[in-house]
């Protein structure tokens, strides 16, 4: 009897070192952390739209989590604004018309960030910093302008209606570069809410030698004798998990 229990007593010490996880590989499942892509839309744009007469746009975001803390991103947007330019007569507490033109096109932006927070074990929010190169395709309408006439006899105002509008200017772009700081936080599991603010500074512009930029889908207002333009954005994503990965290091909650 005794002989058959040390027969068998080999076999079973296999099987409990096959069955029976090493301490280090159970730490390390513990502290495996979540890599996929995250897919988006900004919910400011459509928010404008609703709230700014003459604007529409979408604008769709994205990431794919490289390591611990940088993360590939890009948005794809469409943006279409008016933009009026007046001039108030005081004496007779009128607006004059400058000019009326509506730009709408598209845009891509492509860049990373780095997740500057130290999470703890089971959390996945961000305080980042970025950047991103952009690009933007679109045409702009002038749908009507006034041009200032000197003869103030007939013209007592000084503007008088221009004599060849509406005008279209397509083939217009731009690209420029985008510094950003944003947060994201996790509110349920994978849904995930963010924000963000853009400087961004043009590089390069096709214009028409008629009609000088006024605004540019994805950049925003372009003003006389500055290169630098400001954005932001408000988004909600989801996270399509991949694969987990293992962190070693990982700050238990408190400490």
């Amino acid at each position: 009897m005794y002989r058959s229990i040390f027969k068998g007593f080999p076999a079973l010490l296999i099987l409990l070192t096959v069955y029976t996880p090493a301490k280090g590989q159970s730490d390390s499942l513990r502290k495996s952390e979540t890599y996929g892509i995250r897919l988006g839309v900004d919910l400011s744009r459509p928010l404008m739209g609703v709230l700014r007469e003459g604007y529409s746009g979408l604008e769709l975001v994205g990431d794919f989590r490289l390591t611990q803390h940088w993360y590939l991103a890009a948005e794809l947007g469409n943006e279409s604004r008016n933009v009026t330019e007046a001039l108030e007569n005081y004496e007779d507490v009128n607006v004059i018309p400058i000019y009326d033109t509506t730009s709408k096109g598209s845009y891509i932006k492509v860049g990373a960030e780095y997740n500057t927070y130290q999470n703890w074990y089971g959390m996945n929010n961000s305080i980042f910093v970025g950047g991103r190169y952009a690009f933007s395709t679109f045409q702009t309408d002038l749908n009507s302008y006034n041009f200032f006439n000197s003869n103030r006899y007939w013209n007592p105002e000084g503007f008088v209606p221009g004599p060849d509008a509406p005008q279209q200017f397509s083939g217009l772009n731009a690209s420029w570069l985008e510094v950003l700081l944003g947060i994201k936080t996790e509110l349920f599991a994978n849904i995930y809410m963010s924000a963000s603010i853009r400087i961004g500074l043009l590089l390069a512009t096709k214009e028409s030698e008629t009609m000088p930029h006024l605004w540019i889908p994805g950049f925003n207002r372009v003003t006389d004798g500055s290169r630098f333009g400001t954005g932001f954005n408000y988004t909600i994503s989801y996270l399509l998990p991949l694969y987990r990965k293992a962190r070693e290091n990982v700050p238990e909650e408190g400490q």
